[in-house]
């Protein structure tokens, strides 16, 4: 089957789940309004710039996990989906994902998000498959800690590698949908590279290389 790969935040999302996650922990006062904000605030610029240590990141962003039940994370999950993820749904978005499943692809997710935030966002997607930091469970408790290589940059081609060799699963034909430099490890391996509402280094090198640059920000692809 032909693989249909999408980047998650700012392609199929019209914001960031990963920033709006920290911005609803703070909005429900449930870190240090300050210092988190401030902290959330500057690992978005530096990832924007490209310049974000992920492992310092992910530290970061499952820490507050590490204080809630089960039960309390769902219920905080589902408050989060009204409240962030489905207003930045993009129906330009759902046009795309529909239109390679009517085409028999087999549609995957990888995402530098952790797979608590994103895992119920591919999902209602309409995902067959999702790549992303996988953070650490014992009990049914968050540590804090990841599980194997974060999903960012070269990241993500090593772990798309190894769901490969999982899988059985070919790059033929493949096509990879993103809007950020950081996934131009990704975006070369793939037979289609498509920037989309892409950052300005990404809108450069896809003028540069001549791959398609769409937007799904309400006007059609």
């Amino acid at each position: 089957m032909t693989l249909a790969i999408f980047d998650l935040d700012g392609t199929l999302l019209s914001g960031d789940s990963d920033y709006n996650w920290g911005q609803f922990l703070v909005e429900k006062g449930l870190v240090d309004v300050k210092l988190y904000k401030e902290a959330n605030d500057r690992f978005f610029e530096q990832y924007q710039a490209g310049t974000l240590d992920i492992f310092e990141y992910l530290a970061f962003s499952l820490k507050p996990l590490t204080r809630f039940s089960k039960a309390e994370r769902d219920a905080l999950h589902a408050e989060f989906m009204d409240h962030k993820v489905r207003p930045m749904m993009q129906e330009e978005a759902t046009k795309l994902i529909k239109f390679h499943k009517d085409q028999g692809h087999l549609l995957l997710l990888i995402t530098a998000t952790n797979q608590f935030v994103t895992g119920p966002i591919a999902e209602e997607l309409g995902m067959d498959h999702i790549i992303a930091p996988v953070p650490e469970v014992i009990d049914d408790e968050y540590t804090g800690n990841i599980v194997g290589v974060p999903s960012f940059q070269a990241g993500k081609v090593t772990r798309l590698n190894d769901w490969l060799k999982e899988t059985g699963h070919s790059m033929d034909g493949s096509y990879f949908y993103s809007d950020s430099r950081n996934d131009l490890p990704l975006l070369e391996l793939v037979d289609h590279p498509i920037a989309v509402d892409a950052d300005p280094t990404l809108t450069d090198i896809a003028k540069e290389r001549g791959w398609p640059h769409i937007s799904l920000r309400g006007n059609s692809w």
